[in-house]
């Protein structure tokens, strides 16, 4: 019997790639195992689907025809971990090979000994961010950020650190980094729940991309403030840390009630209400509102990588209409000289910039002034925000966000 972390990274990396399954998703719905199998198996799921391209290119010279799809995911997880992961080879050429059926275990055993046998040499003279980027993304990142998309590709190839939120007043967490605009990152791999301050509420996982549109809004203690497509909860948090009294809409019950359990850990203050943010109304306007509009999320794909798989091109323009219909529908809850910030975790153009094209009547751009973001090299010449994820290179990048502030006459 394969062991217990290969079955799992095997069933997840079946459910993106065949089933189109979110990683999460498929991930909760493992059989109960070990915690440390079950995090192994994820790291190898989120390792094939990170450099996907790249680990089929190491196989093409040894497969003379396609293989069936379950024998093709064990090859993908053995080639993982023989020429990125460092898993010994007799670990890993004897689980992969009790992966699949009797038939096609010699073609496994053979096609991952001389895999094998190359280590990570295998990986040499290949063009990785390429490979392992689909050509819909590079050709619309190529159009849309120039020569960046290489570097964006890039970065998408490494696990992304653990980004914190802290409460305002809390220390920063040993071992800690603080990036520009107060965010603290840890390494990767680092457990947040074994974090002093997490069962206090002191802190919240939260990229330093995604905290920015909370960061432009700038809410005032006693400001009303609405957080619309508010789960899993981390603006809310900001704008509740701040001050605001703070309404949260999330359309998902299931999602509210994550919302609502993150909120009670960090014991911040927000009326949660259930109800599609594009049709509610409210008994009176707001001073601030921010919507982080639902999106393709092609920003957070050095976190997700099944992204990258579970997207297609069709899926951009669909979600861009809904953005442009929750932004109407979010304007209309603003009060005379009010602010909105809008967001998405969208590194298309048509879920950003394409949206300065569309400001409704009566509304403004409040551009992002310099020396508003200290440190951070991510306002555009039109003066709404953009986020990639090789900015912050240095020290682990960012997510891709896009972010404009409009002003109600």
């Amino acid at each position: 019997m394969p062991s217990a972390t290969r079955q799992a990274a095997h069933a997840l990396i079946t459910a993106v790639l065949q089933a189109r399954r979110p990683l999460e998703e498929a991930l909760d719905a493992l059989p109960p195992m070990e915690p440390r199998d079950r995090a192994a198996g994820h790291r190898i799921a989120a390792t094939v689907l990170r450099r996907l391209g790249s680990l089929d290119a190491v196989l093409e010279p040894y497969l003379q025809r396609e293989p069936p799809a379950t024998v093709r995911q064990a090859l993908r997880i053995g080639a993982a971990e023989l020429t990125l992961l460092g898993t010994p080879p007799h670990a890993a050429v004897s689980d992969c090979v009790s992966l699949v059926p009797r038939a096609f275990s010699g073609l496994v055993n053979a096609v991952l000994r001389r895999v094998a046998s190359a280590g990570a040499a295998a990986l040499e003279g290949l063009d990785a961010p390429r490979l392992d980027t689909p050509s819909w993304l590079w050709t619309a990142w190529q159009k849309a950020h120039g020569n960046a998309v290489r570097r964006i590709a890039e970065a998408h190839q490494h696990e992304a650190p653990l980004d914190l939120s802290l409460k305002p007043g809390v220390a920063l967490p040993e071992g800690a980094t603080l990036l520009p605009g107060g965010t603290a990152r840890m390494a990767h791999g680092t457990r947040i729940t074994e974090l002093p301050g997490f069962t206090e509420g002191d802190l919240w996982a939260q990229d330093a991309a995604a905290a920015l549109p909370a960061r432009l809004l700038a809410v005032r203690p006693g400001e009303r403030a609405l957080d619309l497509c508010a789960a899993p909860g981390g603006k809310t948090a900001q704008l509740a840390a701040a001050g605001a009294e703070v309404v949260a809409v999330e359309r998902d019950p299931k999602r509210a009630t994550r919302l609502r359990e993150n909120l009670a850990r960090l014991k911040l203050p927000a009326e949660v209400v259930v109800a599609d943010a594009a049709a509610w109304k409210p008994d009176a306007l707001f001073d601030a509102i921010l919507l982080d509009a639902p999106c393709t999320a092609t920003g957070t794909i050095r976190r997700h990588p099944d992204v990258a798989h579970l997207k297609r091109a069709g899926d951009v323009t669909k979600l861009a209409e809904t953005q442009s219909r929750l932004l109407a529908a979010a304007c209309a809850l603003l009060a005379p000289g009010g602010r909105l910030v809008f967001a998405t975790c969208s590194l298309q153009a048509e879920e950003g910039e394409a949206h300065l094209e569309r400001v409704p009547e009566g509304f403004a751009l409040d551009r992002v002034r310099p020396g508003e973001l200290p440190g951070m090299e991510a306002m555009t010449v039109t003066g709404a925000l953009r986020t990639r994820p090789d900015m912050l290179g240095d020290s682990g990048g960012m997510d891709g966000f896009f972010a404009m502030r409009l002003r109600r006459h």
